[in-house]
């Protein structure tokens, strides 16, 4: 079966400051070939957006749900954005 290509944006909420969720966000994009950003929002979640294949976004959300050893992952919001953004790799948004 054969997905499509989707952007998504992700909030996470939990402990997921000061844990190192970006990196691991960062690292697990990449590994799955992701291109977007993730970044701390003042509210103490973590925003993820990221587009590629469906099939990859899927088993990014899987890996946001685990997180990083010391994270606790308490909740998970997810919307489909419109179009395709310009973003050629992963990135942190600082």
């Amino acid at each position: 079966m054969s997905g499509g290509q989707s952007t998504w944006r992700l909030v996470v909420s939990g402990r997921v400051q000061g844990v190192g969720f970006r990196w691991f966000v960062r690292q697990a994009a990449r590994e799955l070939g992701l291109a977007g950003r993730v970044r701390n929002l003042p509210d103490g979640t973590v925003e993820v957006e990221a587009a590629g294949p469906d099939e990859a976004l899927a088993a990014l959300r899987e890996r946001l749900r685990e997180g990083p050893p010391g994270s606790r992952v308490a909740d998970l919001r997810e919307h489909e954005l419109p179009g395709a953004p310009g973003w050629d790799r992963f990135e942190i948004d600082r």
